[in-house]
């Protein structure tokens, strides 16, 4: 058994694992409400999916088609919760947001332009949340063990990608994993700070950045 054999295991275990936090993050919802949960990421997080299914088929990447396709559903699912209909300013700004981080950049420079771009728009979800983390103590509503496993989960991917040699889409995702895994470690020590050894552990919806 070579790498690439290998690679394409650890692939489909990232197929798994991944469809099964979309499925944990979907039923906590159901069960506790969407409250506080930001429409315009999720919006994003729908655009996102979109494009790695469409790039995932030209590729011939099946894992990477069927890990978006089957979280895509539940991804929906929460989005017609939050009421689109009723948040038509935030419906544009996510429009416009994908548009300037994947649609030009593929215009001007084909697909690892829009995978380049896609891991910035990526990047930069994530950014308030890291500020967040570090200018206060207040880390209420941060799950770490959602990040923490949205890191590993990208850190599946990164081996899949090298063993698939698809260098643009496992640069990014190792970047956009590593930030996860440092807002986990930033959680859990502000958890720690304001709550002793106890830390959250629900797996929380609030892995985006951008509030409505």
């Amino acid at each position: 058994m070579d790498f690439s054999d290998v690679s394409t295991a650890v692939g489909w275990i990232a197929v798994v694992l991944g469809t099964a936090v979309a499925f944990t993050q979907y039923r906590r919802m159901s069960t506790r409400g969407v409250e506080g949960v930001s429409f315009a990421t999720w919006t994003l997080f729908i655009y996102v999916g979109i494009f790695w299914v469409v790039y995932g088929a030209s590729v011939h990447s099946w894992q990477l088609v069927l890990g978006c396709s089957l979280t895509l559903p539940l991804q929906l699912l929460i989005w017609y919760r939050l009421r689109p209909w009723e948040k038509i300013p935030a419906n544009i700004y996510a429009f416009l947001f994908i548009v300037a981080c994947c649609l030009l950049p593929a215009l001007a420079w084909g697909w690892a332009g829009a995978v380049v771009g896609v891991g910035i728009g990526g990047w930069i979800t994530r950014g308030p949340q890291l500020i967040k983390l570090v200018r206060s103590r207040d880390a209420a509503g941060v799950s770490t063990s959602s990040w923490l496993t949205a890191g590993l989960v990208s850190g599946l991917w990164v081996v899949y990608y090298i063993g698939a040699r698809l260098w643009p889409v496992m640069c990014v995702t190792a970047v956009g994993g590593s930030v996860s895994l440092v807002i986990a470690a930033l959680a859990s020590w502000r958890h720690r700070q304001t709550h002793g050894a106890a830390s959250v552990v629900d797996f929380s919806p609030n892995l985006g950045a951008f509030e409505d």
